[in-house]
This record gives structure tokens, C-alpha cells and sequence, in this order.
């Protein structure tokens, strides 16, 4: 059975970012797949302070809950991030989560040492913006996104972006809903994807 881990990055439960994500999982469940849904405001997260510590023994200074997270990182084989978009990136809250992935880049580039192989482990990034439609709102995110994922060897799968959320809420769009409910039953076989509405 393939394993899942969803990890909600807003600080907003069952608003525009937490709909999103559960859209998706509505359709991962079809495949009876074992989902782990996180919400990272509920965890308690310390920030990279750059220590070098886990460039040394394969482990982070920081005692916390990204311990557990690096535990659901380790199993998992789809891992999908949802977050808002705040001054065109990954709001602070999610950031500061990627920023302590330091651990798998330390392993793989300063340790030397193999990490789970991408073809078994795919990512997946959703992203809300408050903005009018455009092309460019979520463009600061993409390469945060992709070097979180290359980081813990998931290919990069595809992205989901929703604009204008201030104006029309992600419970008003059906046609989300129903596009993200398809995705997610065919995460597994869907071909990389770029959506932006």
C-alpha cells in the first residue's frame, strides 16, 4: 500500500489552502492509499540555525517535531505541500519546515550517503494566492518547491495553483474541486502537470 503525507502549511484551518489539499486527498482515497495529513501549525518547528551539526552526524540539533516529520518523510511515497502564498513565496510557516530539510541535503552532498531514489517517491506542490490571476504570483515558490523535493528525492510531479482566493474562495469553485478529485485518483499514472486557475 502506498503511503501519503500531506502537509498543510496555513496557518488557516479549513480555509482556501486546507480545501485544496483535501480535494486532492478526496481522490488519493479512491486508491485506498494510508494518508497522513499534517498540519504544520500544530507542530512545533525550530528554525535552521545553520549549525553544520547535521553535516556531521546525519541528524539535526533541534529536538522537535520535524523528528517525527523526517520519520513520515522517510515512508512515505507521495508527499504533497500545500501552502499560501505570501509575498510571492511559501509563507514563513512552511519555509521554515523546508529550511530544515538542511538534514537530507548534509546526508546526501557533505555525509555522501544515498537517499531514498526519486522514481519510488513522487511531489507534489498546491498553492493558493489572494492576487487576481496572473502569470507570475506563484513564480517564487516553484524553485523553493523544487529544491525541496530534490532534496528528499521526490520528482517533482506537478503543481496546482488557485489565484484570487481574497475574491473567490476555494469552496465556491466546483470546477476545482472536481479537477483536483480526478488528479488525485490518477496521482500515481498522471503525467507531470502544471495547472494554474
Amino acid at each position: 500500500m502506498k503511503k501519503v503525507l500531506a502537509l498543510m502549511g496555513s496557518p488557516r484551518k479549513g480555509k482556501n489552502t486546507d480545501n485544496l489539499i483535501d480535494y486532492l486527498l478526496n481522490g488519493i482515497e479512491e486508491n485506498d492509499y494510508e494518508i497522513n495529513k499534517i498540519y504544520l501549525m500544530d507542530k512545533k518547528i525550530n528554525p535552521c540555525t545553520g549549525c553544520d551539526y547535521c553535516g556531521k552526524t546525519e541528524a539535526c540539533a533541534n529536538k522537535d517535531d520535524m523528528e517525527t516529520i523526517y520519520k513520515d518523510f522517510d515512508n512515505s511515497d507521495i508527499i504533497i505541500l500545500a501552502a499560501p502564498i505570501y509575498f510571492n513565496s511559501v509563507n514563513g510557516l512552511t519555509k521554515n519546515m523546508i529550511d530544515r530539510c538542511q538534514k537530507y541535503w548534509s546526508l546526501k552532498y557533505s555525509i555522501g550517503k544515498k537517499y531514498k531514489q526519486t522514481e519510488d517517491r513522487v511531489g507534489v506542490f498546491l498553492a493558493t494566492g489572494g492576487a487576481p490571476f496572473s502569470n507570475n504570483q506563484f513564480d517564487g515558490a516553484i524553485p523553493v518547491m523544487d529544491y525541496f523535493f530534490r532534496s528528499i528525492n521526490a520528482k517533482y510531479k506537478g503543481n496546482y495553483f488557485i489565484s484570487n482566493t481574497d475574491k473567490e474562495p476555494i469552496e465556491k469553485r466546483l470546477d476545482v474541486k472536481d479537477e483536483l478529485y480526478k488528479i488525485g485518483k490518477n496521482i500515481w499514472s498522471i503525467r507531470d502537470f502544471y495547472l494554474h486557475r
